[in-house]
Formats: structure tokens, sequence, C-alpha cells
């Protein structure tokens, strides 16, 4: 009898045993999972805590629990103002890459073989460099009087002063639009490559323009491809802290800029917390809610096919 009763369990082991040794299951994703867990969950654990108690010189205040931090913040008419300030500028360039980066998208789906690979590299390129490169690039271009732009105008006549963008929300929109570029391109460019082309083909034979067919047939083909451009490039410029701090100027101020100003110049770990906290809350909010529109236009498209 103990011989019968154990050799059940011997094989589930042993099935157990090839089943890790084969990799199935979800033991693959486990030392990503704890990666992430140990450097990026538990770092944020420990900021948002910060939030909660009371810290006086760099030490925790024992039994400060409280929420007043919270309550100070969101009676802010300044937190506010800034929260605002974040999410118009991740909506306007996110509308703004979307805009431009669309007919780019398109195009490398009728372009031949060699162009796709010219138009590819060319949106992945800027990519290699750092975002700091890129934006202080954009500082060469805007900056000041001797900036590239202006010369350039004056130059050619077209100005008679200087113009000033830089420190302004233009140049921040402007480096945001061109850095977040390829974060909208490259969704678009997978789903649009992908779209069932005999559709378009049977919109055309059944006698509509190619302009309708493009609005009709095209574009709700690819509004999986438009979500997940809006989501990424919506989440990072919302979050967004180098392009700001520089082309924005020392008083362009977002959540983000006032994250940094609060935890390393200031050293107010509880309020720096606590606007980390909000901004995070909110970008997954603002996530969420475009990831659920996507998914209801997609079924809305598809059910009116």
């Amino acid at each position: 009898m103990t011989g019968t009763a154990a050799t059940p369990a011997a094989w589930r082991e042993v099935w157990w045993l090839r089943r890790l040794a084969r990799g199935g299951g979800a033991w693959p994703a486990v030392p990503a999972v704890l990666y992430l867990v140990v450097m990026m969950v538990l770092p944020l654990c420990v900021l948002f805590s910060f939030g909660f108690v009371t810290i006086e010189r760099g030490r925790v205040v024992p039994g400060s629990f409280t929420l007043e931090h919270y309550r100070r913040i969101l009676a802010d008419p300044l937190s506010w103002l800034l929260f605002w300030r974040s999410f118009w500028i991740g909506a306007v360039s996110t509308a703004l890459c979307l805009a431009l980066g669309y007919p780019l998208a398109y195009l490398y789906t009728v372009l031949g073989s060699l162009g796709r690979k010219i138009l590819l590299v060319a949106v992945i390129s800027p990519l290699l460099t750092s975002a700091l490169v890129r934006t202080y690039a954009w500082l060469v271009i805007l900056g000041g009087r001797r900036g590239l732009l202006n010369t350039l105008l004056l130059s050619l006549g077209l100005i008679d002063t200087p113009v000033r963008i830089l420190n302004t929300d233009l140049a921040v929109l402007v480096g945001m639009t061109q850095i977040h570029l390829p974060f909208m391109i490259l969704p678009l460019m997978a789903v649009l490559a992908a779209r069932d082309r005999f559709m378009e083909e049977a919109s055309l034979n059944l006698g509509a323009s190619r302009v309708q067919t493009f609005f009709r047939v095209v574009v709700p083909l690819s509004l999986p491809g438009i979500g997940a451009g809006t989501t990424l490039v919506f989440a990072v410029s919302y979050t967004n802290f180098i392009i700001p701090q520089l082309l924005g100027g020392g008083n362009y101020s977002t959540v983000a800029v006032k994250v940094y100003e609060q935890t390393i110049v200031i050293l107010d770990w509880a309020t720096g917390a606590v606007l980390a906290a909000l901004l995070l809350v909110s970008c997954f909010v603002f996530v969420f809610l475009i990831t659920y529109a996507t998914d209801r236009l997609t079924a809305w498209s598809e059910r009116s096919r």
C-alpha cells in the first residue's frame, strides 16, 4: 500500500521538476518579477510612506502618522495649477505627435522595401541618444538671440528682432513633441503594416473614394495603434521632468519638476512624496481612461463594419 500511495506523489514531483527545467508556467517571469519588486515596488512604497509621516532633519519622527501633508497639498491652488499644466502639456504634445506621426506611419506602409528600412532607421535613430542630449540640442536651436533659429530668421530678413521661444510653453511643446514622436510612430507602423488590405480594396470596389476609404476603413483599423501610441506618449509627457526643466526655464514648473525641487533642493521629502504619489495615481487613471476609450472605440468600429 505504501508503494502504491507514493507513486503518484513521486510522479507529481518529477512532472513539476520537468516543467521547471523546461521553463513552463510562470517560472520564466519570476526573475523579472523579483527584479521589479526589489528595484521598483519597494522603493516606491518607501517613497510613498514618507507622505504619511513627519520627517525632521532627515529622520522619521516616531508615531507621527498623519494625513496633513495630503490635506495641505490638495488644498493648495498652486498644486492644482501644476497638475493642470502637466496635463495640458501631456495632452497637447500627444495630439501633436499623433498629427505628425500618423502620416509618417502610413507612408511606411506604402513604401518599398528600401524606403521602409530608411524610414524605420530615421524614426529609431533619435532613440540611440539620450533625451537629455536631445534637449540640450534644442537649447542650442531655440536659445536666445544667438540661437540657430533666430540667427536664421534674422539673416533671411523674416524678423527684425529675435523671437523669444526658449523658456515658454512653445519651447516645451516643441521639445516634448520631437523627443516623444518615435513612441507614437512605432506602434502605428506595426498596426498599419498588419492591417487587412482586402477591406480597402473592397471599399474602393464598392465605389468609395480614397479619402472615404482612409477615414472609414484605414483609421478604424488603426485604432489599437492610436491607443497604444497615445498611452505611451501621454504617460512619458505627463510625468516628464527633463524637458520642462531645461526648455521651460527656472520659473517654469510642472508636477514632476516640483517633486524634484521638494525632494532634492528643499529636502521636504513628505511634500515630494505626496506629489509623486498623486502624480503616479493620476497618470494611472489617465492611462486607464485612454485604454478603456480605445477598447470601446475598437469594439464599436468592429460592430459597425
